[in-house]
């Protein structure tokens, strides 16, 4: 099973290995014990404890494989090769914007790291992917639900 390239940064690599090793490690071993325990009770027909411990099984094993799937096709980003000249993935992207006249800093990451209340955003949302390529100075307009949202590119950074 393969699957379209994953971008990510080292800490977001590292992050994925982490979960990966405590689902396999540690999380595995509780659910096996939960349906072991589960069984001893008898009858599993009627046996919540059992369908519970299953369905959670189910969901980590799940999510085992897509770690798996995501870490093989895991392109990580070299912060030697992130540039200061313009945004790119990696960037950490100083903003003033027109409309609040406010700065933000975000940094731009790939899908599978995105967290827009940490400010890391993903070089595919809109405001990601109106900054890809872009220069200290530029101006980006940016669709959204409320209208077009201006920002002026203070400083890009690694």
């Amino acid at each position: 099973m393969t699957g379209k390239e994953v971008v990510l940064t080292y800490e977001g690599l590292k992050k994925l290995e982490d979960e990966l090793d405590y689902l396999k490690k540690i999380k595995r071993i509780e659910v096996a014990e939960r349906i072991k325990e589960a069984l001893s009770f008898g009858d599993i027909s009627e046996n919540s404890e059992y369908d519970e411990a299953k369905n959670e099984q189910a969901q980590m094993e799940g999510r085992i494989v897509q770690l798996e799937t995501m870490l093989k096709n895991a392109r990580v980003i070299d912060e030697d090769e992130v540039t200061t000249e313009h945004v790119s993935l990696g960037s950490k992207v100083k903003l003033f914007d027109v409309e609040f006249d406010e700065e933000v800093q975000y940094h731009i990451v790939g899908s599978t790291e995105a967290d827009p209340g940490r400010f890391k955003i993903s070089n595919e949302s809109p405001v990601g992917k109106a900054l890809m390529g872009m220069k200290v100075g530029d101006v980006i307009d940016v669709s959204a639900p409320d209208g077009i949202i201006k920002f002026k590119i203070l400083s890009i950074n690694k």
